[in-house]
C-alpha cells in the first residue's frame, strides 16, 4: 500500500512506514474514513481483510467464529520472509493466545488466578523499590542517561523474572534473542535459532521447578500438576517476552511522548491524580503491538455489510482502530484528560492482555517516579535523532538520551 494508491482498489501487504514518529502512517486514516473494513491480499497471495475501523475490530475480536490459530495466519510484510518456513511443529505446546476454546479457556483458567488485580496491586510495593534503585543508579552515573537499559528496561525485566521465577542474572540470554524475535527482517533461519536458544533456557528452568520448587508463579503451576512440561515452557516463553517488551517499550515512548508535548508533560506533573487517565491515553495513542493482531473467520460473517468468508484471514489494525473519530473525540490530540478507557491497547474479548494490571502498575509507578525524581528531565539530544523501533514487530524507541 502507498500513499498515492486509491482508496478502493485492494490492499497489497502492510505498509508500516510512518511520516512522524507518534502517529500511524496517514493512509490507515484514508482508508478508515473509506473502507474501514477493506479488501487487502497478504504478500504470499492470499485473499483477506484490513481492519481499521473501531466497532468491526472490537466486534472481531469479541467474535467466537474467529480463530486466533497461528496455521490461519499470514505474514503482513512483504519483506521476503515467509511463514510457512516457520515450523510451528517445533514449538513447544502452551502457546495460549495462538489457541481457540476449549484449549484456551484451559490455560486462561489455570493463569487467571495469578494475575488479579489483587495480586498485581500488591506488587506496587516492589514495582516501587526497583523504580527507585534505578532512579538513584541515574543519578549517580549523571546525565546524560539512556532510559532505556538505565530504567525503561530493567522495571518489567526484574518484575518478571521475580514473579515467574527466572534468575535475573540470565537476563541477558533472553534479551538479546528477545530483540531478534521481535525484528521484522530477521532471517528465519536466525528467528528459530533464537526461539531454540530461549526454549532451551526455559526447558531448564521449568526442570529445575519441578526438582525443587519456589514461591514464584512459575513452580505454583509445576507443583499444580495440570500442565506437561512442554506446556509449561510455552506459558513460561510467552509471560516472559511478554511482560519485559512491552511494558518497556511504553515506559520508554512514553516518557518520549510526554517530552515532546510539554503542556500534557506539565499538567500531569501538576495534578498526580491525572496519572491513571495518563497511562491510558498514552496505550491508546501509541498502541505499540503496531502491526495489529490477525483473526480468522471459521465460517461466512456479514459485519457491517461485508461478508468476510471462512479462511479469509482479518488483520485488525489497532493503531487505527485506536485513532478512530466515530470513538474517540479528537482521536489525533494527546490529552491526558481524556476519558479513560475503551481503547484496545490490551486487546478485547477472551485474548484480551492477562498481564494488563501488571503493566498498569508499572506504567503509574515507573512514569510517577521518574517525573518526581527528575523534575528538568529532557531530551539530551534533538527529537529527530531518537532512533525509533519502525523494524521491530513493538514499536518504541532503541535508546532514549535523556538529561536533567
Amino acid at each position: 500500500m502507498t500513499g498515492t494508491q486509491p482508496i478502493s482498489s485492494p490492499v497489497r501487504g502492510l505498509n508500516i512506514l510512518r511520516e512522524r514518529p507518534l502517529d500511524p502512517p496517514e493512509h490507515f486514516a484514508r482508508l478508515r474514513e473509506d473502507q474501514p473494513i477493506s479488501a487487502m491480499t497478504f504478500p504470499d497471495g492470499n485473499p483477506g481483510w484490513l481492519v481499521t475501523g473501531y466497532a468491526p475490530a472490537r466486534a472481531i475480536l469479541a467474535d467466537p467464529r474467529f480463530s486466533a490459530k497461528p496455521e490461519l495466519k499470514h505474514t503482513p510484510l512483504d519483506n521476503g520472509r515467509n511463514l510457512e518456513d516457520f515450523k510451528l511443529e517445533d514449538m513447544p505446546a502452551g502457546q495460549f493466545i495462538h489457541m481457540d476454546p476449549p484449549d484456551h479457556t484451559r490455560f486462561r483458567r489455570l493463569l487467571t488466578g495469578q494475575f488479579t488485580v489483587r495480586r498485581m496491586n500488591q506488587l506496587t510495593e516492589r514495582v516501587q523499590e526497583i523504580a527507585e534503585q534505578h532512579a538513584d543508579a541515574m543519578h549517580r552515573q549523571g546525565p546524560p542517561a539512556d532510559l532505556v537499559p538505565a530504567y525503561a528496561l530493567p522495571i518489567p525485566s526484574l518484575v518478571i523474572c521475580e514473579l515467574l521465577g527466572v534468575p535475573y542474572a540470565d537476563r541477558d540470554r533472553f534479551q538479546r534473542d528477545s530483540a531478534t524475535m521481535l525484528k521484522l527482517d530477521t532471517p528465519i533461519p536466525e528467528l528459530m535459532a533464537a526461539f531454540g536458544r530461549v526454549f532451551a533456557f526455559l526447558d531448564e528452568l521449568v526442570a529445575r521447578k519441578r526438582a525443587e520448587p519456589t514461591d514464584d508463579l512459575l513452580s505454583g503451576l509445576v507443583t499444580g500438576g495440570e500442565l506437561t512440561d512442554a506446556e509449561l515452557t510455552g506459558v513460561a516463553f510467552l509471560l516472559l517476552v511478554a511482560g519485559h517488551e512491552t511494558t518497556a517499550n511504553m515506559l520508554a515512548l512514553g516518557t518520549y511522548t510526554l517530552l515532546r508535548h510539554p503542556e500534557q508533560l506539565a499538567a500531569l506533573r501538576a495534578d498526580d491524580s491525572l496519572m491513571d487517565n495518563a497511562v491510558e491515553e498514552l496505550l491508546r495513542y501509541l498502541t505499540i503491538i503496531h502491526l495489529g493482531t490477525q483473526r480468522t473467520p471459521l465460517e461466512d460473517v456479514e459485519l457491517d455489510g461485508t461478508v468476510l468468508k471462512a479462511g479469509e484471514t482479518a488483520l485488525l489494525y489497532l493503531p487505527g482502530a485506536n485513532r478512530d473519530p466515530g470513538r474517540f473525540d479528537q482521536p489525533e490530540l494527546f490529552d491526558l484528560t481524556r476519558p479513560a478507557g475503551g481503547h484496545l491497547g490490551f486487546g478485547h474479548g477472551i485474548h484480551q492482555c492477562l498481564g494488563q494490571q501488571l503493566a498498569r502498575v508499572e506504567m503509574r509507578t515507573g512514569y510517577r517516579t521518574l517525573l518526581r525524581r527528575f523534575p528538568e528531565l529532557s531530551l539530551a539530544v534533538p527529537p529527530e535523532e531518537i532512533p525509533m523501533r519502525g523494524d521491530m514487530s513493538i514499536y518504541g524507541v532503541h535508546s532514549l538520551p535523556v538529561t536533567w
